[in-house]
């Protein structure tokens, strides 16, 4: 049986072309090297060099050193790409996450990944909290970041942040007068836009008031338009709210329970691959040194 070792010895001795500069030259004595290609003619099935000088290559040697190298250099390759793939050097990692997070705290994070890995592939898919976790569930994302899932049996989530929900109305909505964060008596006459994200928050000060909204707007670009026209206010998480277009003004609400916590969702019975576990690694450390100016608490 052809060994690789065999076949490497054969090429140091076919490109020094001698024993002793060979054997120099892998660390082994002479009587070892002339033993291998001993072995290794005998394994063939002829010989490879025309003389015990090892000079000069027979025809079957010739083509022997021909398909060597190229097994030698694809071997060597393939052992460079496994070793960069667990070092997490190369591969693809498919990320779904809500729109806030994506727009406010991948970019940073992606960044400062990828430098040293110009090798990998990252495919980033913006979605709502319940089509991030399905997107994970159905393999096509390796890793969620999200509220907490429905289902729980087939995926894990981990806590990130704790994002506090804030009022955003527009600049001449008549709640601009006041300086104080708000409370529910200053949203009681308020006309609500219902969206996805609030949806989640679980008060009874918000139930009677918040889902009689008659507008429900699931796009966060399209809510705010709807928001700077005036058609009403609506509650957004901070991070939603850090680059608000023109015309908008976000305020902080002084009551309690009005938050949303975001996690990282994976698949419970999948091991990750070694470049989603590095930015998993990555991601809670950009996230522990930006959370506290952006207005959020990691967890």
């Amino acid at each position: 049986m052809l060994k690789l070792e065999h076949l490497r010895t054969f090429i140091t001795v076919a490109d020094t072309g001698n024993i002793a500069d060979a054997a120099e030259m892998l660390g082994r004595t002479p009587s070892a090297v002339s033993m291998t290609l001993k072995q290794l003619e005998g394994d063939i099935g002829g010989a490879l060099f025309q003389s015990d000088r090892k000079s000069n290559l027979t025809a079957l040697g010739r083509f022997t050193l021909d398909n060597a190298r190229a097994q030698i250099s694809g071997f060597d390759a393939s052992v460079r790409t496994i070793r960069a793939y667990a070092a997490h050097e190369i591969g693809r990692l498919a990320i779904a996450s809500v729109p806030s997070v994506a727009t406010i705290l991948l970019p940073s994070a992606l960044a400062t990944f990828l430098g040293p890995r110009p090798g990998l592939e990252v495919e980033l898919l913006d979605a709502d909290s319940r089509s991030v976790a399905r997107m994970v569930d159905a393999g096509s994302a390796e890793i969620g970041i999200a509220g907490p899932p429905q289902e729980t049996a087939r995926l894990t989530f981990a806590p990130l942040i704790c994002d506090r929900f804030r009022v955003v109305h527009s600049a001449s909505d008549p709640l601009a007068a006041i300086t104080r964060p708000l409370d529910w008596q200053d949203l009681h006459d308020a006309s609500f836009i219902r969206n996805e994200a609030a949806d989640a928050i679980d008060l009874p000060e918000l139930r009677e008031r918040y889902y009689a909204a008659t507008l429900m707007v699931r796009n966060v670009a399209s809510l705010l338009a709807m928001v700077r026209e005036g058609l009403g206010v609506t509650l957004l998480p901070t991070l939603a709210t850090i680059n608000l277009p023109a015309g908008l003004q976000a305020r902080d609400v002084d009551f309690r329970g009005a938050e949303r916590i975001v996690g990282m969702i994976t698949r419970t019975a999948s091991h990750p691959s070694p470049v989603a576990a590095a930015f998993v690694r990555h991601f809670h450390q950009s996230l522990a040194a930006s959370a506290p100016a952006l207005g959020i608490e990691a967890l």
